[in-house]
């Protein structure tokens, strides 16, 4: 299982007896993948704040493009999460990178990963750890999994199809383990399947609200740390029966469009994901007392924030979104679709995305204004995606209060 929404050092690094003998055995299929995975880390891994040196070898190494459909590899070494099919994605690299480097992955951790989607983020702990035990419900997926990392010949990588809810009690206790879908509360039989000193990465939370946390053990006991927002498929089986608070896709809402809540105080706004390129300022605020502000200086660059929520387009025909904007110097970029603006998308009940509605551009310069649009819904739409910034553009983006309503 691998996120919807919103990634090679030249040789790795030697990390004592293990690496030697996890090498795989794939070769690099050409210059042109190369030359993209050392971009991919460098402007999306490393220009982002990953600094672990043999996580940055090992995402240059790990051929993304063969976890990724044919069509598709072309697109395989963007920051971007793709279809895999089964309603599953593969994540975006940051992300694989910064789970990785969060676990501190050591030579003789055994580590377990919950959801092993398309197998990359195994693959990618694999130069780095022992063994690594990897289990996926959706039998399909698990089994092209399975084959595809046989196939490289990433050795120390174990698969398993199966409910990720109740671990792999036999191979337990585990040094390190990963979670890469979302339950609403962390299920007992991880906890209790975590080596003492160990830690665990998790996305907690709602369906679309969700928060890594890293927890260590002491003593038996889950010792937290909240990390940043993220927004993870949910962890399917057992974990999903249990979860308390359901979406409401007849009554979709923005979480924090003031963005005045900032719990942890890392200067990022809270329950909005994948984050770039942006500032939450704490002054000077049209409404309340912060704003954020995207900035850019490179076309193409990434300068955005996500939501997601549940929306069910046969009953929601149409919604009301406004905010306060100001911009300065803003420009379009190379591409005629790199315009700063919002961007919602739409996604039906596989999660094929199924259109876009649009506010902007918001092109030049302007003090804060309110901005307001009506947007149509496609029918068959069952979850959205805000995408909001300056999207490839550069200049300066100021946005505050942003709302959407119902409307007839």
């Amino acid at each position: 299982m691998k996120r919807i929404i919103l990634l090679t050092l030249m040789n790795v690094v030697s990390c004592g007896a293990i690496l030697h003998s996890v090498q795989p055995a794939f070769s690099q299929s050409s210059a042109h993948f190369r030359g993209l995975r050392n971009e991919m880390v460098t402007r999306y891994i490393q220009g982002e704040g990953v600094k672990n040196p043999k996580v940055l070898s090992s995402m240059r190494q790990v051929p993304r493009h063969e976890f990724v459909s044919s069509s598709l590899k072309n697109r395989a070494y963007q920051d971007l999460a793709l279809p895999i099919g089964y309603k599953q994605t593969i994540s975006p690299p940051y992300i694989v990178a910064y789970m990785t480097e969060t676990i501190d992955p050591q030579p003789e951790d055994k580590v377990l990963e919950i959801g092993t989607g398309s197998g990359y983020q195994a693959a990618v702990l694999s130069a780095l750890v022992k063994d690594v035990y990897t289990i996926e419900i959706v039998e399909g997926l698990g089994k092209k999994a399975a084959a595809r990392l046989k196939r490289l010949r990433y050795g120390n990588v174990h698969t398993r199809i199966g409910d990720g809810y109740l671990g792999w009690p036999e191979e337990a206790p585990f040094d390190k383990i990963i979670v890469t879908c979302s339950p609403e509360k962390v299920p007992r039989p991880l906890v209790d399947q975590l080596k003492e000193g160990g830690m665990l990465l998790i996305p907690l939370g709602e369906r679309y609200q969700q928060v890594f946390h890293l927890f260590k053990k002491e003593e038996g006991q889950l010792k937290q740390n909240r990390l940043i927002p993220t927004l993870f498929v949910p962890m399917t089986g057992r974990s999903e029966e249990k979860r308390e608070i359901k979406p409401d896709p007849l009554n979709p809402k923005i979480r924090n469009g003031g963005f005045e809540s900032d719990v942890n105080t890392d200067k990022k706004a809270d329950n909005w994901h994948y984050q770039r390129k942006v500032t939450l300022i704490k002054r000077g605020a049209p409404e309340g007392s912060s704003y954020l502000e995207f900035e850019n200086e490179q076309s193409g660059g990434m300068s955005q924030i996500l939501q997601g929520m549940a929306l069910d387009g046969s009953k929601v025909r149409s919604l009301e979104m406004s905010l306060q904007v100001s911009y300065l110097n803003t420009v379009q970029g190379a591409k005629t679709y790199q315009k700063p603006g919002i961007i919602v998308h739409f996604y039906d009940s596989i999660r094929r995305n199924i259109g876009q509605a649009y506010i902007g551009p918001w092109i030049g310069s302007r003090d804060w204004h309110l901005e307001t649009k009506k947007l149509s819904i496609p029918p068959q739409t069952r979850e959205a995606v805000i995408q909001l910034g300056l999207n490839g553009g550069t200049g300066i983006l100021k946005i505050d209060n942003l709302k959407i309503e119902k409307s007839e």
